[in-house]
C-alpha cells in the first residue's frame, strides 16, 4: 500500500488472532497452488482464475477483487512491476521471468494477505535468485523485530540493513501495514528506518509486513492503469509478505 499518515491502532484478541488465522491458512494454500502453477506459458489470468477458485473453494472471499476498483483476485507483479500488477490473458509467463503474486482474502469480516515471489521455469538467472533470496530473508529478518517494546521502526531497519547489504534496494513508496477487520489498518510499517511516526509494538497488534525489493534503483512509477506499481528504472523487483501477530511470547505468522 502507499505510505500514509493516520493513526489509530486497533488491537486484537487472541479469539481475532484465530479468526485471522482462518483467513491466514486459506491465502497460504492459495499461495501454495498458484507457486504449483507457476509455468512457462502460463497466463497471469490464468493464475487468477486458480486463485478465485481456490479461495471461493474454502469458503472465503477475494478481498482484492472490487477494493477500490481494481478488477481481479490477486495482483501479479511480473519482472520490473513491484507491486498490484493487474492479470491479464495477454501476460503470458517465460521462462527467465520473476512473477510476484499478493492475495487477500476476508472470512467472516477477517482478513489475510501475503505475497510470494516465484522464479519462472529453471532459466531464472543467479542475480535474480538471490534477489528472491534476500528479499524473502528480509522478510523474516523484519518478522523477527515483530516484538512487543520494539517499535515499526525497527522492523523497517532490519529489513532495510539485510537488503541494503545485498547490494539491492527497497521500496520507499509502498509499505507493510496493519490488518484486522479492515484490509490495511495503522499503523504503517515502511521497509526502512523512516522519519515518520513511529508507534512501539504492543500485544494485539497485526502487521502485514512486506518488503519491496529493487535489483537496482529504488525509485517507482505507476502505469497508466494506474494501479500496476514499476521501477523507475526497468530493474526488476521482487515482494515477500507475511500477516503476524505481535504477542508475549512472540510473532506469530499466520499466513503460513
Amino acid at each position: 500500500m502507499r505510505l500514509r499518515r493516520d493513526r489509530v491502532i486497533e488491537m486484537k484478541t487472541p479469539e481475532q488472532f484465530s479468526r485471522m488465522r482462518e483467513a491466514g491458512l486459506v491465502v497460504a494454500n492459495t499461495l501454495r497452488v498458484l507457486a504449483e502453477a507457476v509455468r512457462p506459458g502460463i497466463t497471469t489470468a490464468d493464475l487468477d482464475a486458480i486463485a478465485e477458485r481456490e479461495i471461493r473453494e474454502a469458503g472465503a472471499v477475494p478481498s482484492f477483487l472490487g477494493y477500490y476498483g481494481y478488477p481481479a483476485t490477486i495482483c501479479t507483479s511480473v519482472n520490473e512491476e513491484i507491486v498490484h500488477g493487474i492479470p491479464s490473458e495477454k501476460r503470458m509467463l517465460k521462462a527467465g521471468d520473476i512473477v510476484s503474486v499478493d492475495c487477500g482474502v476476508v472470512i467472516d469480516g477477517y482478513y489475510g494477505d501475503a505475497a510470494v515471489t516465484v522464479p519462472v521455469g529453471d532459466e531464472v538467472t543467479a542475480e535474480l535468485s538471490k534477489l528472491l533470496k534476500v528479499t524473502e530473508e528480509s522478510l523474516y529478518r523484519g518478522i523477527e523485530k515483530a516484538r512487543i517494546g520494539n517499535s515499526v521502526s525497527d522492523i523497517g531497519g532490519a529489513v532495510q540493513e539485510h537488503v541494503e547489504a545485498a547490494g539491492f534496494s527497497v521500496v520507499r513508496e509502498f509499505v507493510g501495514h496493519g490488518i484486522g477487520t479492515r484490509l490495511h489498518e495503522e499503523p504503517q510499517i515502511p521497509n526502512y528506518r523512516s522519519g515518520g511516526p513511529n508507534p512501539r509494538l504492543r500485544e494485539g497488534m497485526v502487521l502485514a509486513i512486506e518488503p519491496m525489493v529493487n535489483y537496482g534503483k529504488p525509485e517507482t512509477r505507476v502505469l497508466s492503469d494506474k494501479w500496476t506499481a514499476v521501477t523507475a528504472d526497468g530493474s526488476y523487483s521482487a515482494h515477500f509478505e507475511h500477516c503476524v501477530a505481535v504477542t508475549k511470547d512472540g510473532p506469530v505468522i499466520l499466513t503460513q
